[in-house]
C-alpha cells in the first residue's frame, strides 16, 4: 500500500449490477494527483465526447484527493466530475465534510460510477464490501431522511451522499449532500442530475483503516505549525463563518445586488451578516475531517414564521444569492430558504441566480401571473421566492422552465432575455463582481467549469492577502486590467492543485502557500516536490480540463462574460463605472498560457506538460 492514499479505484456499473476493484498507477498519481486530477485523466481516456451528461453510460467518478482523510488540515474533499447536466462541458464539483475521509478509510480512493439501474438504488461501500442496494423505498426523502435512512439500514457512522427530489426528477441545478443536517453540498453543474439519471439515490461509505505516513513525526510537528497559524488567520471565519465579510464586500462594491444591477445596498448588508447570525440565530459551528477552521454555522430559529427550523446555516453565497441578489434583507428567510434547499438537493448559487432572473423577467413582463401560478414574483418578495423553489425542485409549472439553470431558461423565454442571464459557458456566478475586482472578470471567463470563482480566488490578493512563496506580496488596483492576467495565470495554476490534494482553498487564505504544499507532499509520501512541481501539475491539470472542453467545442468564443458584467457599470458605489478589459487580458493570458489565439492549448504546450501532443483535436 502506498503512503497517504490507498492506491485502489472501485468501478460500479448500475445497468449490470456489477462491480471490481482496479490497482491505481502510481506514476499517473505523480503526474496528476488523485481528486478532480486523476478523475480528468480517467475521464478524458475513456469517454466518448459525443455521449451527453445524462446517457446512462456517462461517468460519475467520485475521487478523494491525494491527502484526503489524513492528518493534514482539511484534509476534506471529494470531487464529482463527469459532464455536468447543466452546463454540457467538464465539472468538479467539490465538497467537504468526512465523507472523502471515510472512502479512504475503507481503503479507495475513488468510485466510478457507470450506466443506469432499472429501479432506485444506493451504493454501500465498506471494508472489504460493495453492496448495490434496493433504494425504492427511499426514492422522494429529502436528502436529510435519505441519510438517516441509509444509516439505520447499514452503519450508524456511515457517511452518506445523496440526492433529494430535485435530483430524481433531474433538475440540472440539482446538488449532491453529503452529511445530512450537518449539510455539505457538491453543489455546482448539476452533479445531482446525473445521479439521478442514474436511479443512485445515494453511495455511503464507513472503513476502519488508517493511513501511514513517510515521515509521521515530520509531518505531524509541520502540521501542528500550521494549524496555530490557520487558527489565528482565520479567527474571524470560526467567529462569523464565510458571511463575516458581508459589510466589507458592500463597500467594495462587490455585493450582488438586484441581479446585479445595482451599485450600493448599505441599508440592508448589515441585516444579514455572519455578525448577525451570530447575535440571533447561531447556536454553534461545525467543521469538516481535519479543519481548525470550522467554519459550518448551526443555527435554531426560536419564533416566528419559521420557528422549529435547526440545523445547518447558510454560508456567504447562499446569504447573497438570497438576500441582496433578490432584494431581501430578511436573514431568517435566507436561512429557511438554505434548509429547503438542502433538503431538495439544489445547488443554492444556481438556484438563487435563477430566481432572481424569473425576478427580473417578471418586472419586465416576459413573465406574468398566467406563467407562475399565484406566486408574486416582486423584487424581496419572500413568499414568491420560496414557492419558486419548491417548483424547481419538483420542476413543476414555471419550475421545469428554470430548473435547467438560466441560460436555458433564457434561450426558451427569449425576447432578450439572455441579457440578464448571468453565467459564464451556462453556470450562474457565484456572487463576487468582476466589476470590483478586474482579475475575477478573466477567471470567470477561463475558468473550466464556467463561471467559477474556485479555480481563481485572485480577489483574496486584491483584498490584501500575501503569498510570499509566489511574488504575490503588495495587491494591485483591484480596479485596473494591467496585470491582472500574469496573476490570473499563477492562481490557476496554484489553487489548481488544491482538488487534486483534497485539501480546502480556505488554508490558502490563511496561509498556505505552494511551499507547505509541497513539503506536506514530501513529508506524506516520501516525494522530492519542488514549488514548481506544485504550480507545474497545476498547469498541467488546468489544461488538461481545458482539452477535454475543446472536444466540446469550447474556444475563445466561449470566454466570454454575461452582458451585464462587460457593457453595464456599477451605478453606484466605489466599484461605480468601471468595467474589466476583457479583451486584452485575454490575449495576454492565452500567450502566458502557450494557447492559440483561438484559446486552443498548442501541441508545443502539451508536450511541455507531458500530455498528449494530439489531444487538442
Amino acid at each position: 500500500m502506498p503512503y497517504s492514499y490507498a492506491g485502489k479505484l472501485l468501478r460500479v456499473d448500475l445497468s449490470t449490477g456489477r462491480w471490481h476493484v482496479e490497482e491505481i498507477d502510481g506514476a499517473k498519481v505523480q503526474e496528476f494527483l488523485l481528486g478532480g486530477g486523476l478523475a480528468a485523466k480517467i475521464y478524458y481516456d475513456e469517454t466518448d465526447p459525443v455521449r451527453e451528461a445524462l446517457d446512462p453510460d456517462s461517468s460519475l467518478i467520485l475521487m478523494a484527493g491525494l491527502l484526503s482523510g489524513t492528518i493534514v488540515p482539511t484534509s476534506c474533499r471529494v470531487c464529482l466530475c463527469g459532464r455536468s447536466p447543466l452546463t454540457g462541458i467538464w465539472n468538479e464539483a467539490t465538497v467537504g465534510g468526512y465523507w472523502a475521509a471515510q472512502l479512504r478509510a475503507a481503503d479507495y480512493d475513488g468510485i466510478v460510477v457507470t450506466g443506469s439501474a432499472p429501479e432506485p438504488v444506493y451504493l454501500w461501500v465498506s471494508d472489504n464490501s460493495v453492496e448495490i442496494r434496493a433504494a425504492s423505498h427511499l426514492w422522494g426523502l429529502d436528502t436529510y431522511a435519505t441519510a438517516a435512512g441509509v444509516r439505520e439500514e447499514t452503519d450508524p457512522k456511515a457517511q452518506v451522499a445523496s440526492i433529494g427530489v430535485a435530483g430524481e426528477r433531474l433538475a440540472r441545478v440539482a446538488s449532491v449532500m453529503v452529511g445530512g443536517k450537518d449539510a455539505r453540498a457538491a453543489g455546482r453543474g448539476g452533479m445531482g442530475a446525473l445521479m439521478g439519471s442514474k436511479h443512485l439515490k445515494a453511495i455511503a461509505v464507513r472503513g476502519n483503516s488508517s493511513r501511514e505516513y513517510y515521515d509521521r513525526k515530520g509531518l505531524l510537528d509541520s502540521v501542528r505549525s500550521a494549524n496555530r497559524v490557520i487558527k489565528e488567520s482565520s479567527l474571524g471565519m470560526t467567529q462569523f463563518g464565510t458571511s463575516g465579510g458581508i459589510v466589507t464586500t458592500e463597500k467594495v462594491g462587490s455585493l450582488a445586488i438586484q441581479n446585479w444591477r445595482l451599485g450600493s445596498w448599505a441599508e440592508g448588508a448589515p441585516k444579514i451578516t455572519g455578525e448577525r447570525m451570530t447575535e440571533t440565530i447561531l447556536t454553534g459551528n461545525y467543521r469538516c475531517h481535519a479543519c481548525p477552521i470550522g467554519c459550518g454555522r448551526e443555527i435554531e430559529i426560536k419564533e416566528g414564521p419559521y420557528a422549529g427550523l435547526k440545523g445547518a446555516g447558510p454560508e456567504y453565497e447562499t446569504i447573497i444569492g438570497f438576500g441582496p441578489l433578490c432584494l431581501n434583507d430578511d436573514l431568517e428567510s435566507i436561512a429557511a430558504m438554505n434548509d429547503l434547499c438542502n433538503r431538495y438537493g439544489l445547488d443554492t448559487i444556481s438556484t438563487s441566480g435563477t430566481v432572481a432572473f424569473a425576478m427580473e423577467a417578471w418586472e419586465k413582463g416576459l413573465l406574468t401571473s398566467e406563467d407562475t401560478g399565484s406566486l408574486d414574483l416582486s423584487w424581496g418578495n419572500i413568499e414568491g421566492m420560496m414557492g419558486l423553489i419548491d417548483l424547481i425542485a419538483r420542476r413543476e409549472g414555471l419550475g421545469d422552465l428554470l430548473a435547467d439553470g438560466t441560460r436555458a431558461a433564457a434561450e426558451r423565454l427569449g425576447r432578450n432575455s439572455i441579457e440578464f442571464a448571468v453565467q459564464v459557458k451556462g453556470l450562474e456566478l457565484p456572487y463576487h463582481d468582476p466589476r470590483a475586482f478586474t482579475s475575477m472578470a478573466l477567471g470567470y471567463a477561463t475558468a473550466n467549469r464556467g463561471g467559477d470563482h474556485l479555480e481563481t480566488m485572485t480577489y483574496w490578493h486584491e483584498y490584501g492577502k500575501q503569498w510570499p512563496d509566489m511574488g504575490y506580496v503588495d495587491p494591485p488596483d483591484r480596479l485596473v486590467s494591467e496585470g491582472k492576467a500574469q496573476m490570473v495565470y499563477d492562481f490557476q495554476n496554484f489553487m489548481g492543485v488544491f482538488n487534486g490534494l483534497g485539501l480546502c482553498k480556505f488554508i490558502a487564505k490563511g496561509g498556505v502557500g505552494p511551499q507547505l504544499l509541497a513539503d506536506w507532499v514530501n513529508l506524506a509520501l516520501g516525494w522530492h516536490w519542488t514549488v514548481e512541481d506544485i504550480l507545474s501539475v497545476g498547469e498541467r491539470l488546468f489544461n488538461l480540463k481545458r482539452l477535454i472542453n475543446v472536444r466540446w467545442g469550447i474556444s475563445r468564443k466561449d470566454d466570454m462574460l454575461p452582458p451585464r458584467m462587460f457593457a453595464h457599470a456599477r451605478p453606484s458605489g466605489s466599484a461605480e463605472g468601471n468595467l474589466p478589459h476583457l479583451g486584452k487580458m485575454l490575449h495576454e493570458y492565452y500567450s502566458l498560457r502557450g494557447w492559440s489565439e483561438e484559446g486552443i492549448p498548442t501541441e508545443a504546450k502539451l508536450k511541455e506538460l507531458g500530455l498528449h501532443p494530439g489531444a487538442k483535436e
